[in-house]
C-alpha cells in the first residue's frame, strides 16, 4: 500500500491576489504535476482523497477567492485572470510544464488554462463540465439546489439532497460532507458570475493537448450529452463514460477514475495517436 503524503499549505500572493495553496510532493520527478482546478464552492479539502490515490506524481490545486481558506475576493474575476493566477503560482513553485485536470466549474477553468497558456499543458483531463453557457443545463430541480450556497452550509441539507443534487450513488457523500468548509456568500456568488458569458466553444478545435473527457451517465447538473459537445470540438480527445455516475463520480467511483487518469497520463503521446 502507498504511504498516504501530507499536503504542504501556503498562503501565496499573486497579481494581487491571496489564495490558500495545497501542494502534495511526491519526491519524484518521472512524471509530470497534476494542476487540479476544484468546482464551485469547493475547498482543497474535498478533493484530497484524490490527490492522496495519487502519490507518484506532484498535486497541486488552490482555493478560489472566499473559498475554503482563501480570504474574501475584494473584486470580481474572469476564468482568465485566475488562469493567470495558476500560471504564476506554477512560476513560484518552480514547475514547467503540467498535466490540467478540472471538474465541473473547474472544468472550465482547466479549459480556459489550457487555451491560454498550452505550451504548459502536456494532458488535460475535463470531469463532468461543459463548454460554458453553450451546456445543455441539467435536471431544474438539481440546478436550483446547486446555485444555493446552503449545500456547503448546511450538512443535512447536503446529505438530504445529495441524490437530487448529483445523481448516481451517494456512496462517500458522509465523508463528503465533512470536508466542507464553508464558502463565504460573497466568493460563492462571485465564482458563480465568474463564468456567466463565458465559452470555450469557438476555440476547442485549436486546443493542442490531448484531452481526456470523463462523464457520468446519470449526472443531474452537467448531462452526459455536454461531454459528447466538447469531444466532438476537441480533435485529440476521447470520451469516457462512468456507467451510474453522478455529478460527483470523481469521488463515489475513485478507484475506477484513479486507473483511467494513470492510463491516460502514463500513455505516451505517440500511442494516443496510432490509437486513434
Amino acid at each position: 500500500m502507498s504511504k498516504i503524503v501530507s499536503p504542504e499549505f501556503s498562503m501565496e500572493t499573486i497579481d494581487g491576489r491571496t489564495v490558500r495553496v495545497a501542494r502534495w510532493s511526491s519526491g519524484k520527478s518521472d512524471r509530470l504535476p497534476l494542476l487540479f482546478f476544484n468546482g464551485i464552492g469547493a475547498n482543497i479539502e474535498l478533493v484530497s482523497p484524490l490527490a492522496e490515490k495519487m502519490p507518484e506524481r506532484d498535486f497541486i490545486t488552490f482555493d478560489m477567492p472566499g473559498i475554503g481558506g482563501s480570504p474574501e475576493p475584494a473584486i470580481p474575476y474572469r476564468p482568465w485572470m485566475m488562469a493567470r493566477v495558476a500560471d504564476m503560482l506554477l512560476d513560484q513553485f518552480g514547475y514547467d510544464q503540467v498535466d490540467v485536470m478540472g471538474i465541473s466549474w473547474g472544468g472550465g477553468l482547466a479549459q480556459q488554462f489550457a487555451l491560454q497558456f498550452g505550451s504548459r499543458v502536456n494532458k488535460l483531463i475535463l470531469v463532468a463540465t461543459s463548454a460554458g453557457m453553450l451546456m445543455v443545463p441539467g435536471n431544474f430541480s438539481a440546478l436550483t439546489k446547486m446555485i444555493n450556497p446552503k449545500r456547503y452550509l448546511d450538512p443535512d441539507y447536503m446529505l438530504k439532497n445529495f441524490k437530487t443534487l448529483y445523481g448516481g450513488i451517494d456512496s462517500g457523500a458522509d465523508a463528503h460532507a465533512e470536508r466542507i468548509t464553508p464558502p463565504t456568500r460573497m466568493g460563492y456568488f462571485y465564482q458563480l458570475v465568474a463564468m456567466m458569458g463565458w465559452t470555450s466553444a469557438p476555440w476547442l478545435p485549436l486546443l493542442r493537448p490531448e484531452t481526456l473527457i470523463m462523464m457520468g451517465d446519470d449526472d443531474r447538473i452537467v448531462p452526459l450529452v455536454n461531454g459528447k459537445f466538447l469531444n466532438s470540438l476537441i480533435a485529440n480527445s476521447r470520451l469516457e463514460v462512468i456507467k451510474g455516475g453522478g455529478h460527483l463520480f470523481l469521488m463515489a467511483e475513485a478507484d475506477l477514475c484513479i486507473r483511467l487518469i494513470n492510463a491516460f497520463l502514463d500513455e505516451p503521446a505517440a500511442e494516443r495517436r496510432k490509437a486513434a
